[in-house]
């Protein structure tokens, strides 16, 4: 029904696309020039929606379509990486709410002094991992630190996660129960009427692969693990992925291993204002336009160069 629904809607923005240039088509055909101001506004509107499927026509990948999981990891660089991947969460945030997504924080992890050691946020709307997967990597910061008395400038770094929020049968991947540990234990966070009386936070460890994931969203324990299977199913299916990618790699002759410092993006904001895509020179001069979620940009340049 989801299939359905989504092939239905797609369907019908073509056809009423399809109508209006119909439409304009015989309106301009009349030749009145009493008309030809509101023809041209309306085949302005036509072209910025146009363009807007253009970009949507890109995203075809398997999971494109499906809601998403975007995960923060604060990096080398102490406090000013942790207030880093704050600043990181605050600008996704923004983006997802001027797109018309959803954002739900799942689990955080709080600095020592500030910002985030940690955050992962599901991300519910159509595309959704189809535009965000283009944000997956390092992210590189440089700026004037407002934690150094002398106030120098630091580097600071945060690693971006983007998984596919897909179905157990969308995702081909089979769960052994019995390979699964779960422990429970009180979700931590602000104190006072806020901290959880009841251990409902869920912390899932997948023996053969070692991964752990946690979901503390102060929801019941039941759907916390019902969130952390969801992470777990996609993690393992990102590493599925990620293994048939490097073998493909591999038999290419062009494997190159992906190491921390090889950052996707850099923010700068000292000593002139720039943000610059690594993989595809694409870049803004303003710095603060970006961190305010204008990402675009960036998201479209990437899926051009993905599409050639």
């Amino acid at each position: 029904m989801k299939t359905v629904s989504n092939l239905r809607d797609e369907v019908e923005t073509w056809a009423s696309i399809n109508q209006q240039i119909h439409d304009l088509t015989e309106l301009a055909r009349l030749d009145d020039d009493t008309l030809r101001i509101d023809i041209e506004s309306e085949i302005k509107k036509l072209e910025t929606d146009l363009e807007k499927r253009a970009f949507a026509a890109m995203l075809s990948g398997p999971y494109d379509h499906d809601d998403a999981i975007l995960a923060i990891h604060a990096g080398a660089g102490g406090t000013d990486s942790q207030d880093w991947a704050d600043m990181l969460q605050r600008m996704y945030l923004r983006w997802i709410e001027s797109h018309g997504f959803t954002a739900e924080i799942l689990d955080t992890t709080p600095g020592e002094e500030a910002g985030i050691k940690s955050v992962t946020i599901a991300v519910s709307g159509r595309y959704a991992f189809g535009y965000l997967r283009s944000e997956k990597g390092v992210h590189r910061l440089v700026r004037l630190s407002p934690f150094d008395a002398a106030h120098r400038r630091h580097t600071s770094f945060a690693l971006v996660e983007v998984l596919p929020q897909v179905t157990m049968e969308e995702a081909d991947i089979e769960i052994n129960p019995g390979e699964i540990k779960m422990d429970v234990f009180r979700s931590s966070g602000a104190g006072g009427q806020n901290v959880q009386k009841n251990a409902t936070a869920v912390r899932l460890t997948h023996i053969p692969t070692g991964i752990v994931v946690t979901c503390q969203n102060e929801r019941s324990q039941t759907q916390n693990r019902e969130f952390a299977m969801r992470i777990l199913r996609a993690r393992l299916l990102e590493l599925r992925t990620a293994e048939r990618e490097e073998e493909r790699a591999v038999l290419r002759g062009e494997y190159t291993k992906a190491e921390w410092g090889s950052q996707i993006r850099s923010y700068v904001l000292h000593p002139y204002q720039m943000v610059k895509d690594h993989r595809t020179d694409f870049q803004m001069g303003n710095s603060q336009s970006v961190l305010d979620g204008d990402l675009d940009g960036f998201m479209e340049a990437y899926l051009k160069s993905s599409e050639k």
